[in-house]
């Protein structure tokens, strides 16, 4: 059976923005994402800069489903079962999920957490898997008796922090990502210590 032409031309726009991100992907990882260039992203992906605004209407646009890319990479790691019934442990083994998929891919973390990008704010629908991620790490802090929203904040600063000095100071290292079980303990004792 012939696959009807609407679903064909669909396919084919969904493979071509694919390919258009694929490409867009590997030219930040190379050059930092401010350096995304649409003349460039076009020659590298064999087609023109005016093909490029077929598939998405300006550079935000690219970014916006490079971030919903991200965002959804970063939710499915959030989903992977821990390995163990230990409330402690696996605040441990999140916090070192999170550190590894941030330091594996710079240009990915950056767009997620950092705002790079003068004037780009990620749609509803991209940010979304976000959230839902973010949601699970709140879980994960209760599980684990922790539910001011001012220690919440206090773990994003701790984890990103970790991530920072980790891909600033050590890139390919681990001098920074070691200290998370440290961390963790610190953070677990200052949370319960406080009135």
């Amino acid at each position: 059976m012939t696959p009807a032409k609407g679903d064909w031309r669909e396919a084919r726009r969904q493979g071509a923005r694919a390919t258009l991100l694929a490409t867009a992907w590997e030219m930040v990882r190379e050059d930092g994402l401010a350096a995304l260039s649409l003349r460039e992203l076009a020659r590298r992906a064999g087609i023109t800069t005016p093909t490029v605004y077929a598939y998405f209407e300006s550079k935000n646009a690219i970014f916006d489903a490079m971030f919903g890319e991200a965002a959804e990479a970063f939710a499915q790691t959030k989903v992977e079962p821990l390995d163990t019934a230990d409330p402690h442990q696996n605040l441990v083994a999140d916090a070192t999920r999170f550190v590894e998929f941030c330091t594996s891919d710079v240009a990915r973390y950056q767009l997620l957490f950092q705002h790079p990008l003068p004037g780009f704010r990620p749609s509803p629908q991209s940010y979304e898997p976000a959230v839902r991620a973010f949601e699970l790490t709140r879980d994960e802090l209760a599980r684990n008796g922790v539910h001011d929203a001012r220690h919440v904040d206090v773990w994003t600063a701790l984890m990103t922090g970790l991530v920072d000095q980790q891909i600033s100071n050590d890139p390919g290292g681990d001098r920074w990502s070691r200290l998370i079980d440290d961390v963790v303990r610190m953070f677990l004792a200052h949370c319960r210590n406080e009135p």
